[in-house]
């Protein structure tokens, strides 16, 4: 176990030792960095930001607010820290999420042991030595023993290759890399590319500061409200005397939120029984709508009636019957892509400043200096706002240039698309831990509870390790082939695969098509982890040869993994 000064390292020329490097400062970075230093290990945190936060750092621009309620999107690993923090609303902004993760570094010590505006530029194992050697953007070599990704799943922007962007004499902004100074609105003509969850939060936002605002569309959304308000002291003291059994609930539950289906399915109920349930958790607002009836996701029947309960919704609130049905989303069932929530989204096109643009009837052409040009015509624009979303899940992996065993590049591992174990480790790539990475919940469910479950697995795997004087450990080839054909099977069998959706990758021109996240629910995969690591982490090789990595071995299947 190393307990290096971490500046002897650069004094000497060689790297800086630690026993682990964690990439990442949000929500999985702080809290690796928090189990990790529990175990007495040294540790070293890089964040490329300026601060922690990690999507709440960087996401800043206006109407950012998290779309799981408050009280559970946060950590439930210490009764204090949830006794002394209280939410002001039922969803909170990214000024707050952004101020409670600044608390947890404070409170646990951590910013000592996080380097701030160093990103990791390149991650080579060194098979010799049987440790990751990282380089920085500032030159700084180090040596780890185990290298954890905590680099989020929707980091990475992504914005279209727009012809003569460059050319464009206002200014524009991506979404996921917003100025932290602000951005001045009054007064402005202002166009908002895009209507996923951030555009959907933006554009009822700006609405009322600006000259004028054009809305370009791509595909129409599901948005269904978020019915936020502020949470009293009385609110939260139930809920704090409720915590163990909220906790329990949600992460027992498929999607990490404590809240119950109201029905098993809309089949064998008549239209007015499914409307009736249909509104009373409209009203309710947020995820708890998406729960109303436990097959949506898997049910075309029942998925169907939701779906056009919320098209009626839309065009009961669109004054204008044309621009309704184009806001009509008809491609795609109901939470297939990512579900938004709004406050007033669809309210916003009845002011007449304000217009939509279809791109799918009239796509944008290119840029000019004074503004955009579609097949119908020009319009003129001092701001542009890029909510054209992530290259979400991997993204941020594949940017970080990682080289496995035999100088197996990550990028190269995944042309096909992603192949994990569990969601957590890659063959190949020994002593790696991706926290939420691909064929994991992660963005199907409320981060934080699977940000937990990753973060106190790996954290028991290494004390396993140590304890143990087990230098490394990697998935056997058999075992993430497994994994990987049991996701995409669980993912068949759903109604995700009939949406073009980053679910997908199919926002990322050139990359392939496969479903990214593990649609098997929060519970069954919480339960296959424990079950692995309670047989001697099955499907996994650990050794103290690095000769010895990559035989393919003759461990059995998990049974979640033999039932399919």
């Amino acid at each position: 176990m190393k307990t290096t000064d971490s500046t002897a390292g650069a004094e000497s020329g060689a790297p800086t030792e630690f026993d682990a490097v964690v990439v990442g400062a949000g929500f999985s970075g702080l809290y690796m960095l928090h189990q990790l230093r529990e175990l007495g290990l040294s540790v070293r945190v890089y964040e490329k930001a300026a601060d922690v936060g990690g999507t709440w750092y960087w996401n800043r621009y206006p109407g950012a607010r998290c779309d799981s309620e408050s009280h559970i999107y946060c950590y439930s690993f210490d009764e204090e820290l949830l006794e002394e923090w209280e939410w002001s609303e039922r969803y909170p902004e990214q000024p707050e999420v952004l101020e409670y993760l600044r608390h947890v570094a404070d409170r646990f010590d951590l910013r000592r042991d996080i380097s701030f505006g160093t990103e990791v530029t390149a991650a080579r194992f060194d098979g010799d030595a049987g440790r990751w050697e990282l380089t920085t953007d500032g030159g700084e070599r180090v040596s780890t023993q185990f290298l954890i990704t905590a680099v989020g799943t929707i980091s990475e922007p992504y914005v279209p290759e727009f012809e003569g962007v460059e050319t464009f004499e206002g200014e524009y902004h991506h979404t996921g890399r917003w100025p932290h100074d602000g951005v001045e609105f009054a007064g402005k003509r202002v166009a908002v590319i895009g209507t996923g969850a951030s555009g959907i939060q933006v554009v009822p936002e700006i609405v009322d500061d600006v000259q004028g605002l054009t809305v370009y569309q791509r595909t129409p959304n599901y948005a269904v409200p978020a019915r936020n308000r502020p949470l009293d002291s009385e609110e939260y003291r139930e809920i704090k005397s409720d915590y163990d059994e909220i906790w329990e609930a949600a992460h027992d539950s498929g999607f990490g939120m404590p809240f119950e289906p109201g029905y098993p399915t809309a089949e064998g109920l008549s239209d007015e029984e499914v409307t009736a349930a249909l509104e009373e958790r409209w009203q309710q607002g947020g995820f708890r709508f998406m729960l109303t009836f436990e097959d949506l996701l898997f049910n075309e029947t029942t998925n169907r009636k939701v779906s056009e309960f919320i098209r009626g919704k839309i065009r009961d609130t669109v004054d204008d019957p044309e621009l309704a049905e184009t806001l009509c989303p008809t491609d795609h069932p109901y939470a297939t892509k990512r579900p938004p929530l709004h406050t007033d989204y669809y309210e916003t096109y009845n002011e007449p400043h304000v217009d939509l643009v279809d791109v799918t009837e009239t796509p944008i052409e290119r840029f000019t200096p004074e503004g955009i040009r579609t097949t119908d015509g020009h319009r003129a624009f001092d701001t542009v706002v890029m909510a054209t979303g992530f290259d979400g899940v991997t993204g941020a992996l594949l940017a970080m240039d990682v080289e496995g065993r035999d100088g197996l590049a990550i990028d190269e591992k995944w042309a096909d698309g992603p192949e994990t174990y569990l969601g957590l480790s890659v063959h190949g790539f020994p002593n790696v831990f991706t926290i939420t990475g691909p064929q994991s919940p992660s963005v199907l469910s409320n981060m934080p509870v699977s940000i937990e479950h990753h973060v106190e697995w790996i954290a028991d795997c290494v004390e396993y390790m140590t304890e143990r004087d087990i230098g490394l450990i990697e998935p056997t080839r058999a075992a993430e082939r497994e994994w990987v054909a049991h996701s995409r099977a669980v993912a068949d069998q759903t109604l995700y695969p009939q949406a073009d959706s980053w679910y997908m990758n199919q926002n990322i021109p050139g990359k392939p098509t496969v479903f990214l996240p593990y649609v098997g629910g929060v519970d069954v995969y919480r339960g296959t982890l424990a079950e692995a690591a309670e047989k001697g982490y099955e499907g996994f090789e650990l050794t103290g040869s690095v000769e010895e990595l990559g035989r393919e071995g003759s461990q059995p299947s998990l049974g979640v993994i033999e039932g399919d």
